[in-house]
């Protein structure tokens, strides 16, 4: 058995803060409080010397004050096979593709490089503070098995798949509908549940699937009711125009995917920037979840993501970096942005709201709630020790700071991979045995 208590500022939340800080009931907040760990589990979370005087009176004390210790955050959609054409010069999304993407997705059929971006990819999530991420890995069988056994290895909670595309891209990466269906398959079997390891079935998106792989997507999803599915929704303009052209009895790009089967409450939609109001109803009544990629659509030029048209048809949603479209793998970094996204709009994103969002939110968009995201007592002990003072610049500012929601703001404003001072994987520390941090 092993055991630690982690000393520090805790915060964690329990619903959505709608309302900013009037929404006290909605988080926890402990200016000397601790974590209990035991076996990688939340045991107890309180005040230092109520755990010390206590159950944890006999367990090492890793003191992280000043520091502010998080739930580990969640990152819904991100493509570990594109680490290499991040910042990528391009006008629009399938140029992008074209262009960059499928020419860096065919290396993943060489021998050694997708564990050696796996290594790297997994490196960068903890060097930014990310403990589980939604991840699309390449065409390629080996690329998910590379994935998923260095995930396995760091003991993360990740969730992973292989994609499936069948036209509309590079003859390398392509498989057909019934080798796309029969490697999920093999992938399923090897890897949902080894460990903390979860499966996600990936059309990539509907134009690069035929109606056949789509029709054996939705078979997986009836054999496998339990398991994540992600895909990409009304991203582009030109996509759209692409997928009515692909699909002309569709009423519109989510019908093909309601068609198929392939939505439901454990769908992820990347983007889902330009929907119609008819659209944003499907995906309502299906409880799937519409994922904001904030600093991806601003750099392909995709468009502004409206949150409070969603949230008004009650749609589920979560927050993503989207590596490579995505500039930052960091989540402070994607919720800067979006929370500029949003302003420009005149939509307010409140601290609270958006840190909610990078932990518990994105916990139950990916259907984890009580197991990722929160510190309830038997949940899985990733942690996040937060510094905002950790530039020159922020400890300048930190000398205004006043409350807890200001230094949030700082944090998203002005922080990055700099300010995660450590990361506890199920509560073993990850960031300090890096080779490089």
């Amino acid at each position: 058995m092993t055991e630690i208590l982690l000393r520090g500022r805790v915060l964690t939340f329990h619903a959505e803060p709608i309302m900013g800080e009037a929404s006290t009931e909605t988080f926890t907040y402990i200016e000397d409080g601790a974590l209990l760990i035991r076996d990688g589990k939340i045991v107890a979370m309180d005040n230092y010397t109520v755990l010390q005087s206590g159950e944890g009176g006999s367990v090492e004390v890793i003191d992280h004050r000043p520091h502010l210790i998080m739930p580990g955050f969640i990152d819904c959609h991100i493509h570990y096979p594109q680490m290499q054409v991040v910042g990528s010069y391009a006008g629009a999304l399938l140029e992008w593709l074209d262009k960059y993407t499928f020419v860096e997705e065919q290396k993943f059929s060489n021998q050694g490089h997708p564990a050696r971006i796996a290594s790297a990819f997994f490196d960068e999530l903890i060097r930014n503070g990310t403990t589980t991420a939604a991840a699309y890995c390449s065409v390629h069988k080996g690329s998910v098995q590379a994935f998923f056994a260095e995930s396995h290895k760091r003991n993360m909670r990740m969730i992973a798949g292989k994609v499936m595309m069948d036209r509309n891209a590079p003859p390398g990466l392509l498989d057909t509908p019934q080798s796309g269906y029969d490697q999920s398959r093999e992938l399923i079997d090897e890897w949902h549940g080894e460990g903390r390891q979860l499966y996600a079935i990936t059309p990539r998106f509907a134009p690069t699937s035929t109606p056949e792989q789509l029709e054996m997507s939705g078979a997986l999803v009836r054999e496998f009711p339990e398991l994540h599915v992600q895909t990409h929704l009304c991203e582009n303009a030109a996509e759209i125009a692409f997928v009515a052209e692909l699909f002309p009895w569709s009423r519109d790009y989510t019908d093909v995917y309601r068609h198929y089967g392939l939505l439901g409450p454990k769908t992820l939609l990347g983007h889902c920037i330009h929907l119609t109001d008819a659209e944003i109803s499907v995906i309502a009544s299906s409880k799937s979840v519409a994922v904001f990629c904030p600093t991806s659509n601003l750099f392909i030029g995709s468009g502004l993501f409206n949150l409070a048209r969603l949230r008004d048809a009650d749609v589920r949603t979560a927050i993503a970096t989207d590596i490579g479209g995505g500039t930052s793998y960091s989540m402070l970094r994607t919720l800067d942005e979006g929370y500029k996204i949003l302003n420009i709009q005149g939509q307010r994103y409140h601290p609270l709201r958006s840190f909610y969002q990078a932990t518990l939110g994105n916990a139950r968009a990916l259907s984890l709630d009580g197991v990722i995201g929160s510190f309830k007592p038997g949940a899985e002990a990733d942690c996040v020790i937060l510094d905002a003072r950790a530039t020159p610049a922020m400890r300048v500012r930190m000398e205004t700071v006043e409350t807890l929601v200001e230094e949030l703001m700082l944090l998203q404003t002005m922080g990055d991979d700099r300010c995660i001072a450590e990361v506890y994987v199920a509560g073993s520390p990850s960031k300090s045995t890096l080779t490089t941090c």
